[in-house]
């Protein structure tokens, strides 16, 4: 071979190394730089989780598979009263109440088992004394889907028991506020029929006084005329006296005093009948009851507080049974019928139409006033409370609100239905259908 040929393959082999040199080194960078990004991204990751450990109210724990603390949240360390340095190593089940730490082994060994979670709920051991935590334990799996330790999630129950608590007083607290609501709803109804209810007591009351008062002139008489029988008067002197006495007449007048007197006093009695059945709270079970006859002892008593003249015609359902507590269904239409009487205040050939019907298992009734009906841009806001179109003191706003919440809890409706304007306004209440009988 000759020098120059040599010469030459030299330089080829001498290339070829330095070619091979930097793209090796050019690998070598390119690997830094992801050795660098996963580097950057492995701390990012691992300052993420920091900040989930710190931050998460729930509890956190995780260990090997020897069951001894690696990890925990700090809610979990705060819980427990020790720092993470020295839960590190410590057994898991140190901080179960004893009871508690069997179920533990046992939730965790069905875990490894069958590689799914589980969850128990176990009496923590804080540093403010046995606490409550629902607990979902996990399996810890490498890449091969092996079982490299648990992770324990646990969420305390204390508090939220304590807030279901505080939230069932808070509910029954609104259940008695709103009961409380509904009597003083009905006490400003019964304010407004208080001069109607004292007129319609005040005449068969009159005539029970009158009739006793005759029987008492009667008795006077009586006792004249058979004291002169018992000391053995004459038949002369007696049939004089009888007749001075006007006794034959008496004794025709008596029944009919007697007669007056039961009359007066059964209308008494239907009066504060009525009136029982006005003030009764509806609380109890609930009950069948006719819807109709309800209609007309709540619009009686509207009638008699109030100086119009009003007339009522009802059609549909001469019987109309619907389910539910009488007396709170009761305080419903009495609101509808005085919202209708006041809405034709002063207006001639006022009028009330009422429908009953049934609507598949729906007792339904229908109230229609001839009043200017409501305006549609307030039409919106009428079942909300204390919305009123009435003047300051002519009402408190509530009687459609309560009214509707009724309805609701009857498993009913009460809503208001289109009308054209200024011809006025229809209700339409619907309630479960009750039984006959």
């Amino acid at each position: 071979m000759r020098t120059e040929d040599a010469h030459n393959i030299g330089e080829e082999a001498w290339s070829d190394v330095l070619s091979a040199v930097d793209r090796t080194y050019a690998e070598l960078v390119d690997y830094q730089e992801q050795l660098e990004a996963r580097n950057t991204e492995l701390m990012q990751l691992r300052a993420f989780l920091s900040s989930i450990m710190t931050s998460i109210s729930d509890y956190l724990v995780v260990t090997g598979k020897d069951l001894r603390i690696s990890d925990a949240s700090a809610s979990f360390c705060q819980a427990v009263g020790c720092a993470k340095d020295d839960l590190v190593g410590r057994e898991i089940g140190e901080f179960l109440a004893d009871a508690h730490s069997e179920r533990l082994l046992g939730t965790i060994t069905r875990t490894i088992g069958m590689k799914s979670g589980e969850t128990f709920e176990a009496d923590l051991m804080t540093v403010s004394g046995h606490d409550p935590v629902e607990f979902k334990v996990a399996p810890r799996l490498d890449r091969r889907r092996r079982v490299t330790g648990i992770v324990l999630t646990g969420r305390p129950l204390g508090e939220l028991r304590r807030a279901f608590s505080e939230l069932a007083e808070s509910h029954e607290t609104l259940k008695q506020a709103q009961s409380q609501l509904v009597r003083n709803e009905k006490l400003a109804s019964l304010g407004r029929l208080l001069a109607g209810v004292a007129h319609e007591l005040n005449n068969p009351i009159s005539f029970v006084y009158a009739n006793t008062h005759a029987l008492e002139k009667y008795l006077d008489r009586f006792e004249k005329y058979f004291e002169s029988v018992q000391a053995g008067a004459p038949r002369a002197d007696l049939v004089e006296l009888r007749k001075e006495l006007k006794i034959d007449r008496d004794l025709k007048n008596l029944r009919t005093a007697i007669e007056g007197a039961r009359d007066g006093s059964e209308r008494v009695r239907s009066i504060v009948e009525d009136l029982r059945r006005l003030s009764a709270d509806g609380s109890g079970d609930f009950v069948s009851f006719d819807l109709g006859e309800t209609f007309r002892i709540a619009a009686n008593w509207v009638k008699r507080g109030t100086k119009a003249a009003v007339e009522i015609h009802m059609d549909g359902e001469e019987t109309c049974m619907a389910r539910g507590r009488p007396g709170h269904i009761q305080q419903v239409v009495m609101n509808l019928v005085q919202n209708a009487v006041d809405s034709m205040a002063g207006q001639d050939e006022a009028a009330i139409n009422v429908t009953l019907a049934y609507e598949g298992d729906r007792a339904v009734l229908t109230i229609c006033d001839t009043g200017p009906g409501i305006p549609e841009d307030v039409a919106g806001a009428i079942f909300d409370p204390f919305f009123t179109t009435k003047q300051v003191g002519d009402g408190t706003g509530l009687g459609l609100s309560i009214s509707h919440k009724i309805a609701e809890e009857h498993g009913g409706d009460l809503r208001l239905l289109p009308s054209e304007p200024g011809k006025g306004a229809c209700f339409r209440l619907e309630l479960c259908k009750g039984q006959a009988g």
